[in-house]
């Protein structure tokens, strides 16, 4: 997509969807699971009956039943367009093996998602991302940097804030974190559907550098995964930034 286009529009422009049609994963689940899991439920199919399915869907909570059978018993509760399966995949979650937790939460989206479609009669569609969302916004990482490398200053550090503050109110979008290291600051924020990130931040760097040209007019942007200190530097270097 271009600077100035919008998921939404994009939506609405090649599926016509609608802003109730459309469901964002609230979860941070590595792209990697989100990927297994919807290869998985794409061609897997259980020669169970639902009737089966259902009848075993506490099996679940045995302790005793390896990881590997619970990733498909979840995929055959979530297949199911019924309620006792939702529950079923609900009820695990409330004590869930750790190292499916992440799974068990697609399941319960997939789930839930076939329910709504069938009561609502509309197809929803589901976004996900790496860092997750809430209602209509999508969670955003963003790192904005000196050109130089020189650390940034107290002063510059407060213009930082109040500009990102002010520039995410005016669009609708919320500040949940910012951290600063040295010459770099990274941001965690939410911003709606419709509205370009690109352009929000862009403004953010044009109200700074009115202070003293001291951010680097390019910025990282991703919603797949927040960066540690260490892979920001990364970047950079790779990016002959620093």
């Amino acid at each position: 997509m271009g600077t100035n286009d919008n998921i939404y529009d994009k939506l609405h422009e090649f599926l016509g969807t609608e802003e109730q049609s459309i469901n964002i994963m609230e979860e941070s689940i590595a792209s990697e699971t989100q990927l297994e899991y919807f290869e998985c439920s794409r061609s897997f199919i259980s020669k169970r009956s639902e009737e089966e399915i259902i009848r075993d869907k506490d099996q679940l909570l045995d302790l005793n039943m390896p990881l590997e059978k619970k990733k498909l018993a979840l995929l055959e509760l979530a297949s199911l367009n019924n309620i006792e399966a939702y529950r079923a995949i609900e009820r695990y979650l409330n004590h869930p093996d750790i190292k499916l937790y992440d799974w068990a939460c697609m399941a319960l989206q997939e789930s839930r998602l076939q329910l709504e479609s069938q009561l609502l009669d509309e197809n929803k569609v589901l976004i996900t991302t790496g860092l997750g969302g809430k209602g209509f916004k999508l969670r955003y990482f963003i790192v904005l940097f000196t050109p130089n490398g020189k650390a940034l200053s107290k002063n510059q550090k407060s213009i930082i804030k109040k500009e990102l503050e002010f520039c995410l109110r005016t669009n609708n979008s919320e500040l949940e974190d910012i951290e600063f290291e040295d010459a770099f600051a990274s941001v965690l924020c939410m911003i709606p559907l419709n509205v370009p990130p690109q352009p929000v931040f862009q403004a953010v760097i044009k109200e700074c550098n009115v202070f003293g040209n001291f951010l680097f007019d390019d910025f990282i942007i991703t919603n797949m995964k927040a960066l540690s200190g260490e892979e920001i530097r990364e970047v950079l270097t790779e990016n002959n930034i620093y």
